[in-house]
């Protein structure tokens, strides 16, 4: 199998851009997890709804423990009776850099509660935000993620219209 092409992007002047990946996950219930490489690890959040291109629209993101750079492109069926058990295709992926402010640690931006970023992904492009909020009650971190209106946004968006795996190309089947 021919190792996976991450979409071009533009030139970069500041530091390193780092690697993203949108998993979608038939478990439980179908969700997102959408993963941000930072250090040695994914930062992962499972995002129920999907992310959306729409500026207006902000998703719940519940912050989930983090998983091994390994997982980054990993589509595989977690069987049943297992932890995470279900369907998981990569949905999106790509490359991401921190935006505000320039060239800004993404460790030290998590760590703040607020990241603003650039994704130059197959499906996701443009400038998001990422914001821990005080819901939860303490029993789950929860942030809100949302697109930036800028050239990429689009009104209505809807991830469901983009079912297929953004590596193999598969329409999964998913649980019905």
């Amino acid at each position: 199998m021919t190792p996976p092409v991450v979409p071009e992007a533009p030139p970069r002047t500041g530091a390193p851009r780092l690697r993203f990946a949108v998993q979608k996950h038939w478990a439980r219930n179908l969700h997102y997890d959408f993963r941000l490489e930072i250090g040695t690890v994914l930062v992962s959040w499972a995002v129920p709804k999907g992310p959306s291109k729409d500026p207006r629209v902000r998703r719940l993101a519940v912050h989930v423990e983090d998983h091994p750079l390994d997982y980054l492109l990993s589509e595989e069926t977690l069987p049943e009776g297992e932890y995470g058990a279900g369907e998981v295709i990569v949905w999106d992926f790509g490359e991401f850099e921190m935006v505000r402010p320039e060239g800004s640690d993404a460790a030290a931006a998590l760590h703040d509660g607020i990241m603003r970023f650039a994704l130059y992904g197959t499906k996701l492009r443009g400038q998001w935000t990422i914001v821990k909020t005080r819901m939860g009650n303490g029993k789950r971190e929860n942030w809100l993620l949302q697109k930036i209106d800028d050239e990429f946004a689009e009104v209505d968006y809807n991830p469901e219209t983009e079912p297929a795996s953004a590596l193999a190309g598969k329409v999964p089947r998913g649980r019905r």
